[in-house]
């Protein structure tokens, strides 16, 4: 993994070095050590370096914090917790972090960004919200919070065949088959994350979607997160970067609509019929997320820029 870093860095906007569940117990340390040898001698160029320790209740949380505070606190810029309860899990790492940049003497605070993945955890999102100003976001994890709230799934993220609603059997054919629509087993958590990340003023991420091989319904559980809100999503594999990057892009026919409301509205106050719909002063507001996130995403990807006409 490390010998692909230089290859993957440039392409995503986050390298995060997972210490947690995906690393044996018996490469805990290790793992560790070879984040701060990436910490020290690789050039990542603009994008962030980020790591996910242990949970607080492991055996190694307190030396991932120490070690890489004081190894490479000046490299990192962000230290995922995971399985985050309440926020008190925030209190305490907020409070040891605080002590070991003063003694590493870091001028630049590190944030912190927490996972949901138990039900006391979702249950008291907004407290975890607010619990420090370190708070960058939050991401889901659908994997641990399903085993947690003891849903019927086997599935990393993303939806399942029984989770359906079905249409009305037909008055003149009862036994006729039926449509079935899947549905999404992550609307309601992610809605609430989205909320109360809002709320706060930090960033919500979808989590992981564990079947590399359906780029498909990947992409449409990144769309889905994406129309509710979250501002990106985390990937397994390679082959899910272009996935999040077209999906967490508006699409240029985006962009040039919500351009069109903008200008049409000028001030932005009254309403006005435009194709056959009505835009007022709402529709402006939803048009700017669009319009605002489009010259964000310009300004660093040139092919962007000349796909929105910026």
């Amino acid at each position: 993994m490390v010998a692909k870093v230089p290859d993957i860095a440039p392409t995503v906007d986050i390298l995060l070095g997972n210490l947690e569940d995906g690393v044996p117990a018996s490469d805990k340390e290790a793992a560790r050590a070879g984040l701060v040898e990436v910490g020290k001698t690789m050039d990542l160029g603009d994008t962030a370096l980020w790591t996910r320790i242990n949970s607080l209740d492991s055996p190694w949380a307190l030396d991932d914090l120490t070690t890489l505070v004081s190894e490479i606190g000046d490299k990192l810029d962000v230290i995922m917790i995971p399985k985050v309860e309440g926020p008190e899990d925030i209190h305490y790492a907020d409070r040891l972090i605080a002590q070991l940049e003063a003694k590493a003497g870091l001028t630049k605070p590190l944030l912190l960004h927490a996972i949901l993945e138990t039900a006391q955890g979702v249950a008291n999102v907004e407290a975890i919200c607010g619990a420090s100003p370190r708070m960058q976001g939050l991401s889901l994890g659908p994997a641990d919070l399903a085993a947690n709230r003891r849903m019927k799934t086997t599935r990393v993220g993303g939806g399942h065949p029984d989770y359906l609603v079905r249409a009305d059997p037909d008055p003149d054919n009862a036994e006729a088959s039926r449509t079935i629509y899947q549905q999404d087993l992550w609307h309601y958590t992610i809605a609430r994350m989205v909320d109360a990340c809002v709320t706060h003023g930090i960033l919500p991420f979808y989590g992981p979607f564990g079947d590399i091989a359906d780029t498909v319904a990947c992409e449409d559980q990144f769309r889905n997160a994406y129309l509710l809100g979250c501002v990106g999503a985390w990937s397994l594999h390679p082959v899910q970067i272009a996935i999040a990057k077209r999906v967490f892009s508006p699409r240029p026919q985006d962009v040039a609509h919500a351009r069109r409301v903008i200008e049409a509205m000028g001030d932005g106050t009254g309403a006005i019929m435009l194709d056959g719909k009505m835009e007022d002063d709402a529709s402006v507001k939803q048009c700017k997320v669009v319009v605002e996130l489009a010259q964000e995403l310009a300004a660093r990807d040139p092919e962007l820029a000349a796909s929105y006409g910026f």
